[in-house]
């Protein structure tokens, strides 16, 4: 980690971020190399575990490869995906197993292995409250090392929140009970399901199905009936043609952000089966294990769709899940011995943040005003991660464009891009009113090959790295489209 700046023999960091997930370790693998620019991320957790409860063996990404950490914004790091193989000795072997899918468990490996040569990074440190000084420009992020238990304060200029996501439970589903749980914590109570004489998974996106598809495997050895519900029509694959890709695009993120609110989040219950859908192969091969299991068995087995949860009722030694087929409407019940609920995640603001959140810019519908460059305060002093599903599209969970995120709040930040950022990459025009624009530009270009002057970091973090490339100015995108100046100097009030 390079030394952070001092001013009154304090330690200033140019970057803080919380919460370390696949997006933050991103941003910290690109952060650490660029010279003069300190930076730190912290995470309650005691190392990296990306959603251990998900980790089964069958279980694949649904992006290739190449959306590792580093790849997309500068495909010579030290950190990619493909050194990790060649340091580990799977080059050879994922060369010949000719599939750009990894599963999950390496994923995981591969960002473990990032996370231990990093130095940027600190484990076991709780946030528990963020302060602003207005007369310094200086945040104050308070938190406690888990392992001494001392409080500790840091100081930054800037902030990128990733904290993340958590388990969405419906209102109807009592998660006190033990028997019934989140797929978050699936392999934690995976012996504890099969000790039941009926498992009942809910939900019809990724996590249900690789659930569903695990339990199916052991139905005949286990002996256990074996339930998976919906609320949805179908269970719909997810959408992976090439041009609906474009849609995971700068081109459409451009496009959906300046669409009004209202727009945006129609739009965005009509895309489910773009980032919420099961993989195809997967379905199929459930379909072909149904088929294999009662050839040679009679396994207990229901698959039901258009049916919403409408109560669980927990008393006695079964548990009474209540339906109402949205179709038909009619109400059925169904026993079982445990639940789980393959519901999603949501993101929810943590509770440190109080201490600042006047200075967070919100929508009308209380919704986080995301700028286009991932900012979320008055400032641009502030940025977030994946959570921005309402403003940016379904590009935000998506782990292919974390390394243009980063790459765009990097230069947000320091008033130069360290990574040249693509622009104008898809054969799409998703904006009619930009057509003629399209017909004079090339097919793929940077959002910027000249550096304006403008006023440096306080903590002096200059362009010195990726020398190969020339800087590029810092645009903050306005809600209309329009680029609005240079980046303002850090800590300047909003005009």
């Amino acid at each position: 980690m390079t030394t952070p700046k001092k001013e009154n023999d304090r330690r200033i960091f140019d970057l803080l971020g919380i919460g370390i997930g696949p997006f933050n370790l991103g941003l910290a693998a690109l952060s650490e190399p660029i010279d003069g620019f300190s930076c730190l991320f912290l995470d309650a957790k005691t190392e990296f575990d990306w959603h251990p409860g998900m980790l089964l063996s069958a279980s694949r990404l649904q992006t290739p490869f190449m959306s590792d950490l580093v790849t997309m914004a500068d495909p010579t790091s030290r950190y990619s995906y493909l050194n990790f193989a060649k340091q580990t000795g799977r080059l050879y072997p994922f060369y010949i197993r000719e599939n750009f899918f990894l599963p999950r468990n390496e994923y995981n490996h591969y960002c473990q292995w990032v996370s231990k040569q990093l130095s940027n990074l600190r484990f076991g440190f709780k946030v528990t409250q963020l302060d602003y000084n207005a007369g310094e420009g200086i945040y104050h992020v308070t938190g406690v090392d888990r392992r001494s238990g001392q409080p500790q304060t840091y100081l930054c200029r800037k902030l990128v929140l990733g904290t993340g996501t958590t388990p969405y439970v419906p209102d109807n589903c009592p998660l006190h009970d033990p028997r019934v749980m989140h797929s978050a914590s699936y392999m934690q109570q995976k012996t504890y399901l099969q000790s039941q004489s009926a498992i009942t998974v809910i939900g019809s996106g990724q996590s249900a199905a690789e659930i569903f598809y695990d339990l199916l495997q052991d139905i005949d050895t286990y002996g256990y009936q074996l339930n998976w519900m919906t609320r949805s029509p179908r269970f719909y694959p997810l959408e992976y043609t090439k041009l609906t890709l474009e849609m995971t695009s700068p081109d459409y993120v451009d496009y959906f952000h300046e669409l009004s609110p209202e727009k945006r989040s129609r739009l965005i219950a009509k895309q489910k089966s773009l980032y919420k859908g099961i993989n195809a192969e997967l379905i199929n091969d459930i379909y072909d294990l149904l088929y294999q299991k009662r050839l040679v068995s009679d396994i207990q087995c229901q698959l039901l769709t258009n049916v919403a949860l409408d109560k669980i009722e927990t008393s006695g030694d079964t548990l009474t899940l209540k339906f109402n087929h949205l179709e038909q409407e009619y109400a059925l019940e169904q026993q079982t011995g445990a639940v789980v609920l393959g519901t999603g995640y949501q993101y929810r603001l943590p509770e440190f943040i109080q201490g600042i959140k006047s200075q967070i810019e919100f929508d009308d519908r209380g919704q986080l005003a995301i700028q286009r460059d991932y900012g979320i305060d008055v400032r641009g002093d502030i940025f977030i991660q994946n959570a921005g599903l309402h403003t940016h599209g379904i590009s935000s969970p998506d782990l292919g464009m974390g390394c243009y995120r980063n790459a765009t709040i990097l230069q947000a930040v320091l008033g130069y891009a360290p990574y040249p950022i693509e622009d104008s990459i898809a054969f799409q025009t998703f904006d009619p009113t930009k057509i003629r624009a399209r017909q004079h530009q090339p097919t793929s270009t940077y959002s910027a090959t000249k550096a304006i002057p403008s006023k440096p970091l306080p903590s002096a973090a200059q362009p010195t790295q990726n020398s190969n490339c020339e800087p590029q100015a810092a645009l903050r995108i306005s809600p209309s489209g329009g680029s609005v100046s240079v980046l303002m100097a850090p800590n300047k009030e909003a005009q």
